[in-house]
């Protein structure tokens, strides 16, 4: 299912972009659950949140001096630990 993001100006006369995006029928069937949702909003507010998230990351790894090989080899040590945090 394909859902057409339509263009159109906001409050603040600021010009929008199409995008289409590609979403499973039953996804779609759920949403459908909740019209008065504007959904173009909610995938606006997620790209928004996506890129300022990977904008701080971006940023924390170029002020970063750790290597790419000990990030792995410390994320491995966390995901351990927390495994057996949790499995206790």
């Amino acid at each position: 299912m394909c859902i057409h993001i339509n263009s159109h100006r906001l409050k603040k006369f600021k010009k929008m972009t199409n995008i289409t995006l590609s979403i499973p029928e039953d996804l779609k069937k759920e949403m459908e659950e909740f019209p008065e949702i504007n959904w173009s909003e909610v995938a606006r507010t997620s790209i928004k949140q996506k890129i300022a998230h990977l904008k701080f990351l971006k940023g924390f790894r170029m002020d970063s001096e750790i290597t790419p090989e000990d990030a792995l080899k410390l994320g491995k040590e966390v995901s351990k630990l927390l495994a057996e945090r949790y499995m206790r």
